[in-house]
């Protein structure tokens, strides 16, 4: 199954750090092989960026890699076992329907995880079959490209194959693998595992192979396991800010769908927000609103307590005293990511500078946004551009005397009209992947016809851009009955 031709040709040039981990984090197996793999999309930027040949990844031999069928020379491939609160409830977890490949080392020495999502049954499959539907593989696609676009960080996907079979939930669908390309796939879910079904020295190993890989300028701290909490508080403070600013909705905030290198992943019942409300939701089962848009930087708050208590007896030999640690440290992640949002915010009005008033301002305008169902995205639009349409929002009294006061505050700083209009438009996206318009994208691929997802990840590439043809895709949707809602299977 090894192919030495396809790391010359394609560029493959992998390595396997992560299993120099104890044997009970991963499991060796290999994909299953598929019947007819096709090439429905491939991302050439992004291939190009990690070192590999884009044409040569269209040949046969190349979506046999993607597909599972071929295994290139220096290839590991092993489903790796973690663990996780999923809705507050704590389980045990693992790659069900995914084979990491191994590491792909760039030109430049940068190292990312090359996973394949769909690849069949592992151990760890929970009576799954192991398999993706090419709808679900194509939303993750369409949404982590335009993720990275809103420069968010996130995983990103290189490929999605058909298989040529079908795969049968509430209906029979079309079978697809996406290949999904991280940084890495540490989650707090992965020291969860360690900590629970482990011991404190696979812990141990886990945090210093951790620090290697992501934050590897702890040779002088007096603590190199406190500075990994801390490191991993601050990204995830900046990253949950990133979401809150333009409207995103991850959907299942489980912690094992949060990264210890501060990316995005699993995009599985995620959404943006269309009119502004802290209480949306798209999951269609986070029935209690668990998971909801405002809730958002509580339960990243929950999910690295959770990540810091299985640091503890890292943090320190006494007991009390590792705890005294941790919690001090938890308690930043409010301050880290209200000062993220803030200044978010602050660029999203054209504030070059910090005044007293900023936030108080701020929570007028939402609270007025969410009083008259202002669209989130389109209400900064707006305002970056000096076209306030003829809505409910900006026919308001209260809208007026914010306005007014939004005014009196740029005054205060010297910049030009011109230089504030360049930063909100640097800040506030034009267009993002609308609910309405992914799903229309989506049930054309499934028909055959990938053009409509083409031109939307076009449109979606260049966010900040303000360009004639984004005009089209920054409208609402028309109203519905009822309410946009996504599936965990996707």
């Amino acid at each position: 199954m090894t192919d030495i031709n396809v790391n010359i040709e394609a560029g493959w040039n992998f390595d396997n750090s992560y299993t120099n981990l104890p044997e009970s984090f991963f499991t060796s197996l290999n994909p299953k092989p598929v019947s007819l793999p096709k090439l429905v999309i491939l991302n050439n930027s992004l291939a190009k960026s990690i070192g590999l040949n884009a044409d040569n990844l269209k040949s046969d031999d190349s979506v046999a890699v993607f597909a599972g069928n071929k295994i290139p020379e220096n290839a590991k491939p092993i489903a790796q076992a973690y663990a996780g609160h999923q809705f507050g409830y704590f389980t045990m977890l693992g790659d069900g329907r995914a084979i990491l490949l191994g590491e792909q080392i760039t030109p430049e020495g940068q190292r990312y995880d090359i996973q394949l999502k769909g690849s069949g049954r592992t151990p760890y499959s929970r009576g799954g079959d192991g398999r993706a539907a090419l709808g679900p593989m194509l939303r993750e696609y369409i949404i982590s490209e335009a993720m990275h676009a809103l420069k968010i960080p996130t995983t990103r996907s290189l490929a999605v194959v058909t298989t040529g079979e079908q795969v049968y939930r509430e209906n029979e669908l079309i079978g697809a693998i996406l290949t999904r390309v991280a940084a890495s796939h540490l989650r707090v879910g992965t020291f969860q595992y360690a900590s629970n079904f482990g011991t404190v020295e696979d812990v141990k190993k886990l945090a210093d192979y951790t620090l290697d890989r992501h934050y590897s300028n702890y040779e002088n701290e007096e603590n190199k396991y406190l500075y990994l909490l801390k490191e991993v508080i601050k990204r995830q403070a900046e990253l949950i800010s990133k979401w809150m600013l333009v409207g995103f909705i991850h959907g299942v905030m489980n912690t094992d769908n949060m990264t210890i290198s501060g990316e995005t992943i699993d995009y599985g019942p995620c959404a943006f927000m269309d009119s502004y409300d802290p209480s949306t939701v798209f999951s269609s089962i986070d029935r209690n609103g668990r998971y909801a848009y405002g809730n958002q930087p509580t339960m990243a708050g929950w999910n690295l307590t959770r990540f810091a208590e299985t640091l503890l007896p890292l943090l320190s030999d006494n007991e009390e005293q590792a705890i005294k640690i941790a919690q001090e440290t938890i308690d930043e992640f409010n301050n880290l990511y209200q000062s993220n949002w803030l200044s978010g915010m602050r660029l999203k009005l054209g504030f070059f500078n910090e005044e007293k008033e900023d936030e108080s301002l701020i929570e007028n305008l939402l609270n007025i946004m969410k009083k008259y169902n202002a669209d989130f995205t389109n209400t900064f639009c707006s305002l970056t551009m000096e076209k306030l349409e003829d809505t409910d929002l900006f026919k308001s009294q209260e809208f007026t005397q914010w306005h007014e006061n939004w005014q009196n505050r740029l005054k205060k700083q010297e910049q030009s009209k011109e230089s504030i209009m360049d930063l909100m438009k640097n800040n506030n996206p034009a267009v993002i992947p609308r609910n309405h318009r992914v799903e229309e994208a989506l049930q054309a691929a499934n028909n055959g016809d990938l053009s409509v997802m083409e031109k939307l990840l076009q449109i979606l590439s260049k966010p900040y851009a303000y360009l004639p043809d984004q005009v089209e895709y920054a409208k609402l949707p028309q109203m519905s009955g009822c309410k946009y809602k996504t599936f965990c299977g996707t």
